[in-house]
């Protein structure tokens, strides 16, 4: 088939007036075509060209070779070439193309950059309808010129070798990417040409013919192609344009791609090994995924990073039928070859799952060097996420190496004193790597795992969700028996000092504690969730089926207490009933032996005043134990001991100094118990049958907060109503609010106070028979002057003569 040709003379450089025209065009092709083709063969000369270049001038122009998809499907490849003109325009800018109708290809099968230097293309138009030359049918057989010396471009492209291929690559998927093309930018267009053929060798067939280009233009922002290349000159503009511009005659680039496939492709290519290519294209998978060619390069000797190998053990993971076992031990000897140092998480995780798939596939001889790469990285790495190999994958010569390499490094770090702060999943995997190389680790068993207790509450603690070393540490459990029964029993121990951590632990993981061992603890541990989501606010019935589930009873264990209290109370105290509760449901040894003791202290202390069974629980603990409550907390519970004795009529004597002196040493002493104490206290002292002495020694000492509480209960309607129905109840407030004129100033002040303002609306809501009676019982209990006083005080109907004769007194005495 013949292909139509055309040709085409630009416009002379500087003559605005003159326009390009087709001097030549072959059948089919019509004039809307050819209107669309014009644009893409315009030509501008370079910055600085002469205006009438000498003949090596002429040829050191850049030529334009272009390859465009027209608007009906069909294709064009061409090239503008500069050539000598008339005297008028001593340059012109000739173009030669061969139109290629829809559907049909390049003669031979050929990509379009393979015809980039075919000896065929004319800078002249044919005169006289002599024979056209066949620039596309005529190229040479085998390889493509365009092909020699690419090895040699490559390699001196190298830093920007992985970043054009990206860039070519998404340039040429079947929806052109938005932004405008991608700009190469040379000093000479023919190694635009070059990347083209990178291009070409590198990436699928379909992927190439979509690439449409051309390897000079002054406009690269404006081109519908996507690649342009571009001299030096222009390579701002482009960027300013917003386009992807690669400058490949300035200094390399610093910051690499994120593209693995190409920067794969691009070690390939600096080991000019190209051929490599096509034999990746030969397997399964996404022909853009850096996995294919990474395995192909790394069995072909080819050094790649850590991501490129990832990516290669990967693929080979997935797909382990896909690759004979020739090229499976290449893959194998390349992944774990001892000259690699750079080696990351990723890359190990991606060989472990290689390990797996091959394992049981492929001989041992195979797999054995991947194994002993996982666990040496497993111990020397502290590569937590492993997937180990199993256990037989080192039976024989290979498993006695390597253990007798690793060995040594596991037990010194098991053994080492700062195990306390190495992470759980760090002995987690130490343990499981000892076992499957049979070290014998028998003796330093008992304190890593009493450690790693401790750390993984510590770790688990603070968060919802299962800790990350969750599934390693349920495989090493269900590995190791020895282990297992070791760990549970540890976290049994240490549940009566932190049950509430341990109960958090046991929520979001469930540990196997459901054979033979006790393990009362722990199942307190697991069964407090449950039982609060149950029994809600109930914390005694909470309490109860806690310590139901531990299978012992608290006089034979006294430390499931201890557990059951720190579950359901946690860092609260019980309230004084719960703590009553728990004092009877045990005995004072039990308490004692567990510590719970010391959390009804607690209860009794943090009662509130008006809560009454207080001081009987101050009362029993003091009882129960005497040798264990001293200091502040002891003074604070022998003051509500007190309380109960000034509420029940039978203190010893002295109980008002006694009041002041415990309140002193249970300071700081909280709040309600004050309270309750001074207003035990005072109500006493307001009662009829009150000690004169202990009315003396309270009177006498002044003390404010005291003496505060006692003008609150004299005030208080009780009092008030005693006063005005009983004459002789008034007579003796009357007497004792008066009869210590000499005291402090606290005291004076609240006796005038209370006469003026308590006594005397008392006094004159009574009868006179009643009046009467206060005035007798005043002078037969005390004397006929304290008579007269309260005739006077009763008759002047106010305190202020009163008040200045007892101040008076004060400040004559």
């Amino acid at each position: 088939m013949s292909l139509a040709q055309v040709h085409h003379i630009s416009a002379a450089p500087g003559d605005a007036e003159a326009a390009g025209r087709f001097t030549a065009v072959g059948p089919g092709v019509s004039a809307a075509l050819l209107a669309e083709l014009e644009p893409l063969v315009r030509y501008a000369l370079p910055d600085g060209a002469p205006h009438r270049p000498a003949d090596a001038e002429l040829r050191s122009l850049p030529q334009a070779f272009t390859y465009a998809v027209l608007s009906d499907g069909s294709r064009v490849v061409g090239r503008t070439a500069p050539a000598r003109g008339d005297g008028t325009a001593p340059v012109r800018f000739h173009t030669h193309a061969v139109h290629l109708p829809p559907g049909v290809p390049l003669p031979g099968g050929r990509l379009p950059v393979e015809a980039w230097r075919s000896p065929h293309w004319v800078s002249a138009t044919p005169v006289g309808g002599g024979a056209l030359s066949d620039p596309l049918g005529l190229l040479p057989p085998g390889p493509a010129p365009v092909r020699e010396g690419l090895d040699d471009f490559a390699v001196s492209r190298g830093p920007w070798l992985a970043a054009v291929l990206a860039d070519l690559r998404r340039a040429s998927e079947e929806e052109a990417p938005a932004g405008g093309p991608v700009v190469l930018v040379e000093k000479q267009n023919a190694d635009v040409a070059r990347w083209l053929g990178l291009a070409a060798v590198t990436l699928p067939r379909e992927s190439v013919e979509r690439l449409t280009f051309t390897t000079y233009t002054r406009r690269p922002g404006s081109s519908p192609l996507r690649v342009v290349g571009a001299p030096p000159e222009d390579a701002a503009a482009a960027r300013e344009a917003g386009l992807r511009v690669h400058v490949c005659a300035e200094r390399p680039p610093v910051d690499g791609t994120a593209d693995a496939w190409a920067r794969t492709a691009a070690r390939v290519w600096r080991s000019r090994a190209s051929e490599l290519f096509e034999e990746a294209r030969g397997l399964p998978g996404d022909p853009f995924a850096a996995g294919p060619l990474a395995v192909i390069a790394l069995c072909a000797g080819v050094a790649l990073g850590p991501e490129e190998r990832a990516a290669a053990a990967g693929w080979a993971a997935e797909r382990p039928y896909a690759l004979d076992a020739k090229r499976t031990g290449q893959l194998v000897e390349a992944l774990t070859s001892p000259g690699i140092d750079d080696r990351t998480g990723s890359e190990f995780d991606a060989v472990g799952r290689l390990f797996g798939a091959l394992d049981g596939r492929c001989p041992a001889s195979v797999t054995a060097p991947l194994a002993a790469m996982l666990v040496t990285e497993a111990v020397r790495g502290g590569n937590g996420s492993l997937e180990l190999p199993r256990r037989d994958a080192f039976v024989g010569p290979e498993g006695e190496a390597i253990a007798g390499v690793l060995a040594p490094e596991i037990l010194a770090e098991l053994e080492s004193g700062a195990g306390g702060g190495r992470p759980v999943a760090r002995t987690v995997q130490l343990l499981r790597v000892a076992r499957l190389l049979g070290v014998n680790g028998r003796e330093v068993l008992p304190e890593v795992v009493e450690r790693l207790a401790r750390t993984i509450l510590t770790e688990a603690d603070g968060t919802d969700e299962p800790p990350a070393f969750t599934p390693a540490l349920l495989e090493l459990l269900d590995e190791q028996f020895d282990v297992r029964t070791a760990l549970l029993g540890a976290l049994d121990r240490i549940a009566p000092d932190d049950p509430g951590a341990v109960a958090r632990f046991l929520e979001r993981v469930a540990l196997p504690f459901t054979g033979t061992q006790a393990l009362p603890h722990l199942r307190m541990c697991a069964e407090a969730p449950g039982a609060m989501t149950t029994l809600g606010r109930d914390r005694s019935a909470v309490w109860h089926r806690v310590l139901r589930a531990a299978g012992l009873s608290p006089f034979a264990e006294p430390q499931v207490l201890r557990t059951a209290v720190g579950l359901v109370w946690e860092d609260r105290a019980p309230t004084v009933e719960e703590a009553r509760l728990l004092l009877e449901a045990a005995t004072s040894d039990a308490h004692r032996a567990a510590g719970t003791w010391a959390r009804l202290v607690d209860a009794a202390l943090g009662a509130t005043a008006d809560t009454e069974d207080g001081t009987a629980l101050a009362h029993d603990l003091l009882r129960a134990f005497p040798q264990e409550i001293g200091g502040r907390e002891r003074a604070a519970l022998q003051l509500l001991e007190l309380c109960r004795d000034l509420r029940s009529g039978a203190p010893e004597p002295g109980w008002t100094e006694q009041v002041r002196t415990l309140r002193d040493r249970a300071t700081p002493l909280e709040p309600a118990i004050q309270e309750r104490a001074f207003t035990a206290l005072v109500e006493r002292l307001l009662a009829p049958d009150r000690p004169g002495a202990e009315l003396y020694a309270f009177v006498r000492s002044d003390d404010a907060d005291l003496i505060a509480t006692y003008d609150r209960a004299a005030r208080a309607e009780p009092t008030r109503t005693r006063l005005r129905t009983h004459p002789a109840y008034a007579a003796d407030c009357f007497t004792h609010w008066t009869a210590h004129p000499h005291a402090g100033t606290a005291w004076t002040t609240t006796a005038a106070a209370l006469l003026d303002e308590v006594l005397r609306p008392a006094v004159r809501g009574m009868t006179a028979e009643a009046v009467a009676e206060v005035e007798e019982t005043v002078g037969r209990t005390g004397s006929s002057g304290r008579a007269n006083a309260f005739r006077d005080w009763n008759r002047s109907r106010a305190l202020g003569r009163l008040g200045r004769r007892i101040a008076g007194r004060v400040r004559r005495g």
